[in-house]
């Protein structure tokens, strides 16, 4: 695992983190409040009980998430010398955010690292792990509204011809029903994967979603992530081939006949999230390299890993096609409750964190809708 850069010398001293004599905040210094009634609680025990207690409260990719994110705090702590949560102060809290931005880390993924710590620590305050006082002195990043939406974005026009590519050379391959649903209805990737044949009603056109953790496919909002989602023709007509003609024909470990097979059953989550990738590569749709790269020499392009084609600057995740999809779906004028209700995404959330509109075409848009006075 990855470890963080040692500090310059002096680094903490600079900073007032080092009370004279050297003594780190964690284990020396003033503590905030008594301590009288704190028990000892380990960094990485006191995570391991986090996860534990969230484990129902959330959905398995949450979790996931979180515990990523507490991983680096795990690792931050070990660097330190930081055995027993008691002693943290705001100071080591401050010194750790600033760890993870020398890091290079984006104002969104910074802020989600903090957010997830504050509600770590929490936790920890209710167990008698560390202060009451010490979650709120976690201080996380404010965001522009373009930095909340994130920039990863598979635009329209990327789309269409990602698309027409994989009708015209891979038509109803596993990889193009995978981009063609994400596309078409702007659903998360996780409930893409939890789709089984019973699920798709190719004649009604149309296909269920259902929460089901105990089988392993959980949805993002649990059973209020479960909808029926209505699907055009066109994408009706590319999964039918699929089922009829590739769909490698297996089970997963629950007995359960998946949509998106391999030959050892359900495609998972790394394999969907590999292929979006190398499918968004420019110089895979036919588009060539808008960066002059030799393909023969492109890292994004040697395979040595699964994740390769991670590496182009140009190459999305699958929650940036969801992204991109609903951006769509408002610049065709879709009302946004209908969005908010195909895609499973609240007003505000779909507002603040999906909508990549600029101004002046929502302008136009709301133009199109005035009368003539």
């Amino acid at each position: 695992m990855r470890r963080f850069a040692p500090f310059p010398a002096g680094f903490h001293a600079q900073l007032g983190y080092l009370l004279p004599g050297g003594t780190h905040a964690a284990t020396g210094s003033k503590k905030m409040g008594t301590q009288d009634r704190l028990e000892d609680l380990e960094p990485e025990q006191g995570v391991q009980m986090y996860l534990s207690d969230r484990r129902n409260e959330v959905s398995a990719a949450t979790l996931q998430s979180h515990g990523y994110r507490l991983e680096r705090f795990l690792e931050w702590c070990d660097d330190e010398g930081i055995e027993n949560l008691n002693g943290l102060s705001g100071r080591d809290i401050q010194t750790f955010k600033l760890a993870r931005k020398a890091e290079g880390l984006s104002p969104a993924t910074l802020k989600s690292q903090m957010d997830t710590l504050r509600v770590f620590l929490r936790f920890c305050a209710s167990i008698d792990g560390v202060h009451d006082e010490l979650p709120e002195s976690v201080n996380s990043p404010s965001l522009s509204d373009d930095e909340k939406r994130g920039t990863d974005i598979l635009k329209a026009e990327q789309a269409e011809k990602i698309l027409a590519h994989r009708s015209k050379y891979d038509y109803a391959s596993r990889k193009h029903v995978e981009i063609r649903v994400l596309w078409a209805t702007g659903m998360r990737m996780g409930a893409l994967r939890s789709l089984d044949l019973p699920d798709v009603h190719l004649q009604n056109q149309f296909i269920e979603l259902h929460h089901r953790p105990d089988t392993g496919t959980p949805l993002k909002n649990n059973v209020r992530g479960e909808r029926e989602v209505a699907l055009d023709t066109t994408t009706t007509q590319i999964l039918r081939d699929y089922i009829d003609e590739n769909r490698v024909d297996s089970k997963d470990e629950h007995g359960r006949e998946p949509m998106l097979t391999t030959k050892f059953g359900r495609a998972s989550d790394n394999s969907v999230r590999a292929w979006m990738y190398q499918m968004t590569r420019p110089c895979e749709a036919g588009m060539g390299c808008p960066h002059g790269r030799d393909p023969d020499r492109c890292e994004a392009v040697d395979g040595q890993t699964r994740m390769s084609a991670a590496k182009c600057p140009d190459s999305v995740a699958p929650h940036a096609v969801r992204r991109g999809a609903i951006t769509h779906h408002l610049q065709q004028d879709t009302p946004p409750r209908v969005v908010s209700d195909r895609m499973n995404v609240g007003r505000d959330t779909l507002s603040e964190h999906y909508d990549a509109r600029t101004p002046r075409e929502k302008m136009e848009q709301r133009r199109n809708h005035l009368p003539d006075i």
